[in-house]
Formats: C-alpha cells, structure tokens, sequence
C-alpha cells in the first residue's frame, strides 16, 4: 500500500525531504526527475541521510561520508557496510507516494 506524502515540488531537484514517520525515511529527487525513497537513518551512524548529499544516485552522508545508492540501498563508500532500506515509489498526478515496505527486505 502506498502512502500519500508530498506534492513533487516540494523537493526541488537534486533534494531531499525528510518524511517524519517512523521510522523516518528520506526521499530524493534527483537531477534527472527521478525520486526515490530510502530509511533516513544511516546504518553506520545513527544520523538522518536527508541532511546529507545528493550526487546522481550517490548519497553521501554528512558526518563520517558513507555513501548510498539510492535506487538499491546499498553502501558504494565506507564507513558504512550495511545497506539502507529502499521503498516504493510512485508520482501520481504531481503527488509523491511511497509504500512502507521495504523493496531490499
């Protein structure tokens, strides 16, 4: 089941938005249009990927510069070995839609 939870332009490109559920999850909308929602909470440190940089499909996190795909979640730089939970989305009629289960589970 997909959730609504944003309209698009709320996150302008190459961003973040931080959707506060629990637990948290950032979603992205990249350069190229796409967007993409992953756990905000970096498995290396416990700290929000939202706050962190978006390169192409390569987020990097803010405090020790882990860094993620965005489309599969998993870690592509250290510190960070184990891979963030990636979820469904959807853009419907300019409104964001993201399912709670995890697509990398």
């Amino acid at each position: 089941m997909l959730r609504p939870v944003c309209p698009l332009g709320a996150i302008p490109h190459g961003e973040a938005y931080r959707w506060a559920i629990d637990p948290p999850v950032a979603i992205f909308h990249t350069d190229d249009g796409e967007v993409f929602a992953v756990d905000d909470t970096c498995t290396h440190a416990n700290v929000s990927l939202s706050e962190g940089e978006l390169d192409d499909h390569t987020l990097e996190c803010w405090l020790h510069g882990s860094r993620f795909d965005i489309r599969t979640g998993d870690p592509s730089g250290p510190p960070a070995t184990v891979p963030v939970n990636v979820y469904p989305v959807k853009v419907q009629d300019g409104e964001v839609f993201v399912g709670l289960t995890p697509l990398n589970d």
